[in-house]
């Protein structure tokens, strides 16, 4: 049995290869295959663009894959989503799909575009969008550099941004959210029914997850007079409750738990201020959910 894995080709490829490797999978890709080598024998990958993806796994050219919710609804595809892995290019995040203008552009609403021009990669659902909101406009399909089209090709643009950075770089403004999207693990109806398959796609998504929830955490242990150990809890944002843990001395604790990487240097000093000694911080490579 081998589980056929799409791994998104483009722009969330090396996002994704660094979530196998944080997941203990490490992926290799030839830039002349689009079969990359992963080093587990009951898994296939390919390389496939992601708004391609949901298409390719309906029709049972692969098991599973990765893509994101927005191709998803694009496709209209009768996958199973297995599961939500947010993350993006740049962030531990979701993308918004935006209707976006010119900063002088008269146009303040979807209702504004009755009649005008929409360029996008995201057609589909952009034509549905403005159906709900009963706008009748020419939706046409962008093959690439949206930012640039209006004014003069087009009225308004609906594209996807994680900062907003690269519309406002290109004088564009934000008048709507059209669409929240995140990653997703999807699978096929029959893959998803035989046993071996699913077995494996659910210890695969349970490292994924866990790599995506250890992400920007790190763990600390210390040790603690048992006097003082009220003092120290008081001042962890624990995740969940810290574990502690006898030692030899009677009178000590082990205190291990863990807690955001942009607070360490907040935290520690007042962990030494309340009397903890013996401060380490440790990766965490992953988190077993």
């Amino acid at each position: 049995m081998k589980l056929k894995l799409g791994i998104p080709k483009g722009s969330l490829q090396e996002a994704s290869i660094q979530l196998f490797k944080r997941a203990g999978y490490d992926i290799m890709v030839n830039p002349r295959s689009y079969f990359p080598h992963i080093d587990d024998e009951e898994i296939e990958c390919m390389l496939i663009r992601a708004q391609e993806m949901a298409r390719y796994v309906e029709d049972r050219v692969l098991d599973a894959g990765l893509t994101g919710k927005d191709w998803v609804l694009e496709n209209e595809a009768n996958v199973m989503e297995v599961a939500d892995l947010v993350y993006a290019k740049q962030t531990l995040g979701k993308v918004r799909w935006v209707l976006a203008v010119p900063q002088n552009s008269p146009i303040q609403s979807v209702k504004d575009l009755q009649g005008k021009v929409v360029a996008t990669e995201l057609v589909q659902v952009t034509k549905r969008y403005l159906e709900r909101n009963g706008v009748k406009a020419k939706v046409e399909f962008s093959w690439g550099a949206t930012e640039v089209k209006p004014p003069v090709l087009a009225d308004a643009i609906v594209e996807v941004t994680e900062t907003g950075s690269s519309l406002r770089a290109n004088g564009l403004r934000i008048v709507e959210t059209v669409l929240e999207s995140n990653t997703k693990f999807i699978a096929n109806h029959e893959a998803w029914n035989d046993p071996e398959k699913r077995r494996k796609m659910e210890t695969l998504v349970m490292l994924l997850k866990s790599a995506i929830d250890a992400a920007g955490k790190v763990g600390l242990m210390m040790n603690v007079r048992k006097e003082h150990l009220q003092e120290v809890l008081q001042v962890l944002p624990a995740l969940k409750k810290p574990t502690i843990s006898e030692l030899s001395e009677s009178d000590w604790v082990a205190v291990n738990t863990v807690i955001e990487e942009k607070t360490v240097r907040e935290i520690i000093p007042r962990l030494k201020v309340a009397n903890a000694q013996g401060i380490v911080e440790y990766p965490l490579n992953k988190i077993v959910m």
